[in-house]
């Protein structure tokens, strides 16, 4: 059972990430960046009382000295709680002082969150509307038509995001043919997931190849908003067939779905923004304090909270601005 204050405990988790990657932002340096959200991250997560298990992290323990998949987090008291982390998502993002870089945590029950390999995994992310009515393994043309169907559009009106990579040379001119339009991002698909599954962002899907821990990341809060989305590993190496093995993954033309890669029951979904974003306002700093901004969600019960936060100073003479 997840206690009822677990979703504002693991708020204190990302702000803490956030505003440590924040006070990085635009300085060039993204292993730095992502250095210091690690650190902040897990230093308040050690506050938590859980039984912690990263399943999603930032690598293998000779890799990441911290938060690495395997590590043990928490307090060591309370309920045993399987947790996916992207401390800063979008570390280019946060290097240069571009739009959409957050932080990030997801976390369930034991065994509520896929162990997937830090591999590419190709994927496909719509709104609840569309949930079911389109096949990752579909031409895109397809897809797309069945995505206007659902949304009551013309293709000609729907936005989908891709990352900007060689890779996706192919599939950007698969949509323009079908008559659609792409919105190309440096980096943060896992934020874009997010937005297609909000009304009124502007976003109607996401294809292409990104990270696989970020699917899952996505498929967390996918539960969370009703959203859809399907992936499917791989291989780019050699050794991602050893990473495969060592989780148990034999199949790569599987397609995991939502429910697949998130299974949990109580799923619960925490991002703070560190760079200004179309879901949440950047960290910022004042004389005397700090404003963050986050998202928290659950599936048990069905919530989603924006918070917004002053960190006053612990002085008298502090003036709070609204």
């Amino acid at each position: 059972m997840i206690p009822a204050d677990l979703p504002l405990e693991f708020v204190r988790v990302v702000e803490r990430a956030a505003i440590e990657a924040a006070r990085t932002m635009g300085r060039g340096d993204r292993k730095g960046s992502d250095h210091v959200a690690v650190e902040a991250m897990r230093h308040e997560m050690e506050t938590v009382d859980i039984d912690g298990t990263i399943v999603i992290g930032e690598g293998e323990r000779d890799e990441a000295p911290m938060l690495y998949i395997g590590e043990k987090v928490g307090t060591g008291s309370g309920p045993g709680v399987d947790i996916a982390v992207d401390p800063l998502e979008g570390t280019n993002l946060c290097a240069t002082g571009a739009a959409g870089a957050i932080a990030v945590l997801a976390a369930a029950e034991r065994g509520g969150l896929l162990h997937a390999p830090d591999i590419y995994m190709d994927k496909l992310v719509v709104p609840g509307p569309a949930r079911g009515q389109l096949d990752i393994s579909a031409p895109v043309a397809d897809n797309l038509k069945a995505l206007a169907r659902a949304l009551n559009r013309d293709v000609e009106d729907l936005v989908v995001i891709v990352l900007d990579r060689p890779r996706h040379e192919q599939l950007v001119a698969d949509i323009r043919q079908a008559g659609a339009r792409i919105r190309l991002i440096g980096d943060g698909d896992l934020s874009a997931g997010i937005s297609v599954a909000v009304l009124g962002t502007g976003v109607h899907a996401v294809m292409g190849t990104g990270g696989a821990p970020e699917g899952v990341l996505t498929a967390a809060a996918m539960r969370c908003l009703n959203g859809e989305i399907q992936g499917r590993l791989v291989m780019t190496r050699p050794a991602d067939a050893e990473r495969m093995r060592k989780m148990g993954i034999s199949d790569l033309e599987r397609v995991y779905r939502t429910e697949d890669l998130a299974p949990g029951k109580g799923v619960i979904f925490a991002a703070a923004g560190i760079t200004e974003g179309p879901l949440l306002k950047a960290v910022r700093f004042f004389r005397d304090g700090i404003r963050t901004e986050c998202l928290v969600m659950t599936t048990e019960p069905h919530q989603v909270r924006f918070i917004d936060t002053i960190h006053a100073e612990d002085n008298p003479d502090v003036v709070i601005r609204f």
